[in-house]
């Protein structure tokens, strides 16, 4: 896990990161943890720098990781989608069964 964390003089009093310690955070990001959960573990002050850190990673890896990022939200969207189909089947469905009077065993 991501430890190091350096802050910066007094002068700016704002706190510095080191680039594997951003990396670690975006990568946590990416591989399905919540922002706030992120935050809170790493203690960073607010999930708009983890976001801006993530904009920069992938500014930074070109075409293919954006195109990936892309490809993610749109296969999310899918599922939500394919979700709400599937809730709206299972209501049909039960009632359906009811009407007949059909047992299902759960």
């Amino acid at each position: 896990m991501a430890r190091k964390k350096k802050l910066s003089t007094a002068k700016t009093g704002r706190r510095e990161y080191t680039k594997e310690f951003k990396e670690e955070a975006v990568q946590m990001l990416l591989d399905g943890h919540s922002a706030p959960s992120v935050i809170e573990r790493l203690g960073i002050s607010n999930t708009n720098v983890l976001y801006r850190w993530k904009k920069e990673q992938l500014d930074r890896s070109g075409p293919v990781a954006s195109s990936l990022e892309a490809r993610v939200k749109e296969l999310e969207h899918e599922l939500r989608r394919v979700e709400r189909e599937r809730e709206v089947l299972k209501k049909v469905a039960s009632g359906k069964v009811q009407e007949r009077g059909i047992v299902m065993n759960s």
